[in-house]
């Protein structure tokens, strides 16, 4: 089993690093051609809502409760029952969705209005920032189909992880990121402003990712005509699980939304400089966190259906992949941490600083990024421990945390104003921290997962290890002043020779402290 996790793994992680580093490159055309203006913060805005319904409708919520229903279907072993399932499933979602993205692209100006309240108050008193109310609700008519192709996108690409092709979905955001970076290229000199390209760009890359999917789908023998289905008692199920987890498993989504709107009001660039350090941690998140998520949902809704053959064996297969997720979290995420930590502003200069983006939105974006780094770790265990409910059908539990945790980001949100966007980003990371304790604490208060005593000393290994590698590099990295002075090709030059330096400190570290192959399996 612990071969296939961590074949599984490598393969959602490669294609994530295939994503991620267009998704870079994507951030710095991006970055180049409307810096963190107005212009930027207005795209950005536009981007972040149907992003924010994508979670819910399709990648976090509905992943969620689909997996572990579908598990069930194909245990039974029976093709005909499994294509009607997904029929009806991919109709009523459709269904669904096809109303929300009508009402939403009619509504832009509502939709902008809720969300954008700042700039809305603005637009009501002919304001300084009046025009990006009025951008914003343009630009939300374009980007909100691409939550409707998403959806599908997600649907399938559910389908064919639990059949163990993960690499059809974890491509997919490529092509994404081509689109916005063409684009960005090729659209942005013929339109009468680059946000108006890039909007565009976002269309065009889910339609693309959305026929991608389709042969993989035909080839499975899963590709089955649509039909609304309501009533039906699989789709009654999936609902049922649904409902609460659109707010457990999308809290920090949601929190990034009440820091958008709180960021409306401050000032200009406080909404892009959250969101390029955001985009950074993003990079570690997504190549990690969310790459280990994917991969062991499938194998704990597996664990915990199997329980009627032998509950004590399904049990402890269900323990130790937990275990399994969590000490891949700790390998990866601690040394991400600490390279984030001592390299922000270095990263920062280097992918964004060009064109409209100075030396000022470096550094203000650093300070966001630190703040957002100190819970990296715990955006990453969001992910595993959430998969220890859902996998086991108990939405209720995850939604409870997750409103605590909601709640508590907007008293955060209100003690740190004083820092301005800087503050959002510190509730954002401490409002994370309580909801994974709360995650454990429901787990281990069930006996569903402990954290083992070995788990702890791996920890430790990994920690120390982390440590180590963060002071060499700390030692060697140039200052600020001397990035800055330095050319594009020598600042590339630099990183890759630190983030190269940092992995073979870390991981001889590792091996003299005693972490051998046979800790990273599953038991």
């Amino acid at each position: 089993m612990s071969k296939r996790l961590l074949k599984s793994g490598i393969i959602v992680s490669t294609m994530t690093l295939l994503s991620r580093i267009l998704g870079l490159i994507r951030d710095v055309v991006i970055a180049n051609i409307i810096g963190a203006g107005a212009a930027a913060d207005v795209f950005l805005f536009a981007n972040r809502i149907p992003n924010f319904l994508r979670r819910l409708f399709a990648e976090g919520a509905f992943s969620q409760a689909f997996v572990p229903v579908l598990a069930e279907y194909q245990k039974q072993g029976d093709l005909t029952k499994t294509q009607a399932f997904i029929g009806k499933v991919s109709g009523t979602l459709g269904g669904l969705v096809s109303i929300v993205t009508l009402l939403a692209m009619i509504g832009s100006p509502i939709v902008a209005a809720i969300f954008g309240t700042g700039w809305f108050i603005d637009w009501l008193n002919d304001g300084p920032d009046a025009s990006k109310f009025e951008q914003a609700s343009l630009l939300l008519k374009i980007t909100f189909p691409y939550l409707w192709f998403i959806t599908f996108v997600a649907l399938s690409g559910a389908i064919l992880n639990t059949l163990g092709k993960f690499g059809v979905m974890s491509f997919s955001p490529v092509l994404l990121n081509i689109a916005m970076i063409g684009a960005a290229v090729f659209l942005s000199p013929h339109t009468s402003s680059p946000d108006l390209a890039l909007a565009i760009g976002i269309f065009l890359g889910g339609l693309l990712q959305f026929l991608f999917q389709i042969p993989f789908l035909k080839r499975a023998g899963l590709l089955v005509k649509p039909k609304w289905a309501w009533n039906d008692e699989g789709v009654k199920k999936i609902r049922t699980l649904m409902i609460p987890a659109l707010f457990g498993v999308s809290v920090s989504q949601i929190n990034l939304l009440l820091d958008t709107f709180i960021a409306s009001f401050l000032m200009t660039g406080s909404i892009s400089w959250l969101y390029y350090s955001d985009r950074l941690l993003e990079f570690p998140l997504g190549l990690f966190g969310i790459a280990i998520s994917t991969v062991i949902l499938p194998a704990l809704a597996r664990h915990h259906v199997n329980r009627s053959d032998n509950e004590a064996q399904s049990a402890v297969d269900f323990r130790n992949t937990m275990d399994w997720g969590v000490r891949m979290i700790l390998l990866l995420g601690l040394p991400a941490m600490f390279g984030i930590a001592i390299l922000a502003q270095p990263m920062l200069l280097t992918l964004f600083m060009r064109g409209n983006f100075t030396l000022n939105d470096v550094q203000a974006a650093s300070l966001s990024l630190w703040a957002f780094n100190s819970g990296l770790l715990s955006f990453m265990l969001i992910k595993i421990l959430a998969n220890g409910y859902y996998a086991r059908q108990d939405t209720k539990t995850p939604v409870k945390i997750g409103i605590i945790a909601m709640i508590s980001n907007m008293l955060f949100n209100i003690l740190a104003i004083w820092f301005s966007y800087v503050g959002l980003a510190i509730a954002s990371a401490m409002s994370a921290t309580l909801n994974a304790y709360l995650l454990y604490r429901g787990l281990a208060q069930n006996n569903i997962y402990r954290f083992t005593k070995q788990s702890a000393v791996f920890f430790a290994k990994v920690f120390i290890s982390a440590f180590i590698m963060g002071v060499l590099i700390w030692y060697n990295t140039p200052s600020l002043m001397e990035w800055y002075a330095m050319s594009f090709l020598m600042r590339i030059y630099w990183l890759v020779w630190l983030i190269t330096f940092a992995g073979f400190i870390y991981f001889v570290m590792l091996i003299l402290l005693g972490i051998r192959k046979r800790h990273l399996a599953t038991s």
